[in-house]
């Protein structure tokens, strides 16, 4: 072993072990937000998380979580250290990369390296090592129970492996470390798809080797043999033979009459018969070429079976299922992510396209009296001539977002956009803000950690922004040396190997911009997707790796002593990683905070018990999966996702016993809820039963396919309608006042039928589910929704719910003008005082980002808002004065500033006699948003949200100090909420 090698080995674990001690600080402790809950609960229990899955991951993950030795709170703590470790190992593998290439470049054996040669070259690959490995998004996905650190480590081993490739000489081994790439790349599609996006690049890396002398046409038609490669494993391989032995299976079962899965046998033994002759036939020819290829798939095959987990688990039915793909035709479906929207690609409607016919398009099959029986068609939308356009890149349709493409790109209401405005949009907004964004965040610096927050230049120094935006810890200002660095080693690489960079360009673009393509990102996504481009940030990282030697190279000729000469290239490249760790270490340390947790085990906690809980998105289902699943937290609860409900496969699972929580109550047959029976409810008045129709009879007749409540689609099938904007349900008084679930003071108003308005908008089937759930639970187990789910989702039954804590509670007593439902003041005081944890949020130590600042805040604000207001209202103001304390306790301004909510305890404190508590607390919200409103005006007037929840909360304070006759304090900030008014021209010169 030669001295230089010895040190780039010893480096190279001291990066890798530096890494991996960064992200074991600052690595959350339990389950984080969004889809980590999910996959630590998956990977405990080996479940079937969201399409397409990640079974690799789980497996590594369920492996780790034996280390808790059985204590189930330290499970998540161990699925965390699959991301913290693979990601170290992301670094320790870059780092050698770039060792090897910058050795490359300078065309020296590793005997022929002077001193100074091997410290630059060992230095380069710690600078662009650890400037990926403390970069935002990297960082970031390294601290949590997500795919993405995994994912990384496989493009990194890959990368790294082609390289190496690369260098070896002798045939035989060089073909070993082909099939190497190809387990590897087999593998990475058992933890994400993302991995796959570089095989083009590297067939160029392929071509190089084998053609010294490349040719543009042949590097063209390299390029395109890695395309083909990518959509033979992407498309033929991944969903393409599990969908052939789906074909093989459908032919064996329903035209010859065998069993269930003699198909499947029939296609596997044939495939691998076929494949094996072909490996054998290839190595007695002797065609190496072919024989490498076909072993190479093989590999690729070996690493995908991991696969085989989710069809396995999948047949034992566990709580988390999702998409039920226990057969090779439901696998196909979860693999294709057909639960998903599609979007366009190359060629399509635009989002003002209107369908004017379906046709049947793909058979959906499911199993029946031995046989796969067609249940329904995936559908196929005719567009009106001319709808259909080249590069659709603006096609959304849902709610809000026709609105938003019409902002960004200037188009009339009704306005059909052309190639000019897809390109405006393509450019602006997904290229622009959902990826360069991204790049110069983690280059450049980040304005803030806040949704949308743009980039920080050089010269903006934090006294330039409000506090709110300078005292956020997501606020890192790089002064753009990360980006000049990078720059200046993808010039040093342009002088010393342009193949070279051509197919780390390549990689750069595909994992980048040619994400941004594929993906055709709406205009509205429900997080930040950094994450998604990780990749592109670590090609950039090699070119600051590169850009160390770029420095040695401008100081060569300024510097004559090569040492003096080294030790500043040295501490110039290395000054990049560590302004970005120094800026970086307080919005990435995630140490000591566990909200995610509380804030699920404080939903069930706000129900009583055997309870049915209605939920919507990501962050208020996958923390309560993971606390039910993993902790065994309230299993007596069935939470039930409000996005799932009108799927086939989820209802069948609420037929079932899930953990404590017995089956559901449901009167409509399976086949009213299979795929295709009743996705869609017309609203369309039929005037017998204007005035109101009963909820049973209403579902009876929608078992019965009654055609007096049916009309046609465009389709030709027949579908139930929603009769009457008004519903009715009978309800045994005498046995609900015996339950004792109604407040005392309610009784009076308890009586043997409900009766509420639904509206007159169409239903879908989520909404027939959750009627039908209603109607025929009959007051047996306690209903809840969500109050994260926001008034859209509860039927129009606001004045049946009582609030609890973070539900509500369906009752059958109403409270007229209830728009937002009532308070038990009883109930939900010993839920918010005694049930509930809000750990670590008043610690300035801890960070919590916008995330938790956001939701998880804004529901505890709010309920205990609600709570205070009703105590006062009840001439309770001891314990009213008690909830207000504690919501200012454990939710204080420091920590978690002030926002659009707290404003309302101002007035709460005025009347529980707290003047200076309010008066404070009303001049720390005022002040901020007067330094946010006049930041906001001198730099353009954007931000229209922000203006609006200033200006609101100027104007509350305002409402507030004349109310409690504050007059100076109402002065004070009346000048200021007018001032505000003026300059945004919103001052109408009233009172």
């Amino acid at each position: 072993m030669t001295l230089f090698k010895k040190w780039n080995n010893i480096t190279g674990w001291a990066v890798f072990s530096t890494a991996f001690i960064t992200y074991l600080l600052t690595m959350e402790r339990t389950a984080s937000f969004w889809d980590c809950g999910e996959f630590i609960a998956a990977a405990f229990k080996l479940q079937v998380p969201h399409p397409p899955g990640a079974p690799f991951f789980l497996l590594v993950g369920r492996l780790f979580s034996m280390l808790a030795f059985g204590d189930v709170t330290r499970v998540a703590y161990w699925v965390n250290m699959v991301s913290v470790l693979s990601s170290a190992f992301t670094i320790l593998f870059l780092f050698w990369t770039i060792t090897l290439l910058v050795r490359k470049f300078l065309s020296k054996t590793e005997q022929q390296l002077s001193k100074s040669d091997a410290v630059l070259v060992i230095f380069s690959g710690v600078t662009g090592a650890l400037a990926y490995a403390w970069s935002d998004s990297f960082w970031f996905s390294a601290a949590e129970a997500e795919v993405y650190g995994l994912s990384s480590f496989f493009t990194a081993i890959v990368i790294w492996a082609v390289f190496k490739w690369e260098q070896t000489t002798e045939p035989a081994t060089a073909n070993r470390w082909l099939i190497l790439i190809a387990y590897l790349i087999g593998i990475s599609i058992g933890v994400h798809l993302l991995n796959l996006v570089t095989i083009p690049a590297l067939a160029l890396a392929y071509y190089f080797k084998k053609f010294p002398k490349p040719t543009i046409l042949g590097r063209a038609t390299a390029f395109c043999c890695g395309l083909v490669v990518l959509v033979i494993i992407n498309s033929g391989i991944i969903p393409g033979l599990p969908d052939l032995a789906g074909k093989f299976e459908i032919f064996f079962v329903n035209t010859l009459g065998l069993p269930y899965n003699f198909g499947i046998v029939s296609f596997i033994i044939l495939f691998l018969g076929t494949l094996s002759w072909a490996i054998r036939y290839a190595h007695k020819k002797e065609m190496v070429l072919l024989n490498t290829a076909l072993l190479s798939l093989v590999f690729v095959l070996i690493g995908y079976s991991s696969y085989v987990m989710v069809l396995v688990r999948s047949e034992y039915n566990p709580p988390i299922n999702e998409n039920n793909p226990s057969d090779v035709l439901r696998f196909v479906s979860y693999l294709k992510r057909e639960q998903y929207e599609s979007r366009p690609l190359l060629y399509g409607p635009s989002f003002t396209s209107k369908p004017i016919s379906q046709e049947r398009g793909a058979p959906v099959y499911r199993k029946k009296d031995g046989k796969y029986v067609i249940i329904d068609y995936r559908p196929v939308y005719s567009y009106e001539p001319g709808s259909n356009i080249l590069f659709p890149r603006m096609y959304s349709s849902q709610p809000g977002h026709p609105q938003l493409y019409q902002q960004m790109t200037g188009l009339a209401e009704g306005q059909k956009p052309t190639m000019k405005h897809n390109l405006t949009y393509m450019f602006g907004h997904q290229i622009g803000h959902m990826y360069w964004r991204y790049f110069l965040w983690n280059f450049v610096g980040r304005e803030s950690d806040e949704e949308g927050a743009g980039t920080v230049l050089p010269w903006q120094v934090s006294s330039q922004f409000p506090s709110s935006i300078a005292k956020n810890r997501g606020h890192n200002n790089f002064f753009m040396m990360p980006l000049l660095l990078g720059i200046a080693g993808l010039f040093w690489m342009y002088r010393k190997h342009r193949d070279d960079l051509l197919v780390l360009g390549l990689m750069f673009v595909l994992t980048g911009v040619g994400l941004v393509i594929y993906l055709n990102s709406p205009p509205a996504e429900p997080r930040e997707r950094d994450y998604i481009y990780v990749g592109s940030f670590y090609i950039f990282c090699i070119w600051i790796g590169f850009g160390g030697m770029a420095i040695a190279g401008f100081f060569q000729k300024a510097i004559q002593t090569a040492r003096l000469r080294t030790a500043l290239a040295v501490a110039a490249g290395l000054s990049v990683p560590v302004i970005m760790l120094a800026k970086g270490w307080d919005n990435h340390d995630r140490s000591n905070r566990y909200h995610s947790v509380d804030f699920a085990r404080n939903l069930l906690n706000s129900c009583a018990p055997n309870a049915i809980l209605f939920t919507g998105g990501d962050n208020d289902t996958f923390p309560l999966w993971y606390l039910q699943e993993v902790e065994g937290v309230r299993t007596d609860v069935r939470v039930c996702v409000q996005t799932f409900l009108g799927i086939d496969w989820y209802i069948e699972q609420l037929k079932r016993k899930t953990n404590k929580s017995e089956a559901l109550p449901l009167s409509l047959d399976m086949d009213d809820y299979a795929t295709g029976k009743n996705e869609f409810v017309p609203f369309y008045e039929i005037p017998a039963v204007k005035n109101g129709i009963n909820l049973k009879e209403y579902l009876d007749l929608i078992n019965q396919e009654n055609k007096a409540i049916q009309v046609p689609l465009t389709s030709g099938d027949m579908t139930s309608i929603l009769p009457s904007s008004t519903l009715f349900l009978p309800v045994d008084a005498q046995k609900v006042k015996s339950m004792n679930i109604v407040k005392h003071e309610l009784l009076p108003a308890l009586t043997d039928s409900m009766s509420w308005n639904i509206g007159t908008k169409d239903l879908y089937k989520s909404d027939l589910v959750m009627l039908d759930i209603i109607a025929t639970n009959n007051w047996k187990r306690p209903v809840y929704f969500s109050s994260t789910m926001g008034a859209t989702h509860n039927l129009g039954l606001q004045e049946y719910m009582q609030l609890e804590g973070y539900t509500y509670r369906l009752l059958p007593v109403r409270v007229q003008g209830a728009s937002d439902g009532y308070v038990n003041s009883e109930i939900m005081y010993d839920n918010m005082m005694k049930k509930m944890k809000w750990r670590s949020l008043n610690n300035p130590e801890v960070y919590h980002d916008d995330t938790y600042r956001g939701s998880p805040v804004a529901t505890a604000r709010i309920s205990f808002l609600r709570l205070a207001g009703q105590l006062i209202a009840e001439n309770n103001l001891k314990k009213a004065k008690e909830v207000v304390n504690k919501a200012m306790t454990v939710m204080p301004d420091d920590t978690i500033p002030f926002d659009q909510f707290s404003v309302g305890f101002v007035g709460m404190l005025f009347d529980l006699g707290e003047n200076k508590k309010a008066l404070d607390s009303a001049r720390t919200m005022a002040l901020r948003s007067d330094e946010n409103l006049s930041w906001i005006k001198k730099n353009g007037g954007v931000r229209n949200r922000d203006v609006n929840v200033d200006l609101y909360m100027l104007q509350t304070i305002v409402q507030e100090c004349k109310r409690a006759k504050q007059d100076a304090a109402a002065q004070q900030y009346d000048a200021i909420f007018r001032k505000h008014l003026l300059a945004f021209n919103m001052y109408s010169g009233g009172n």
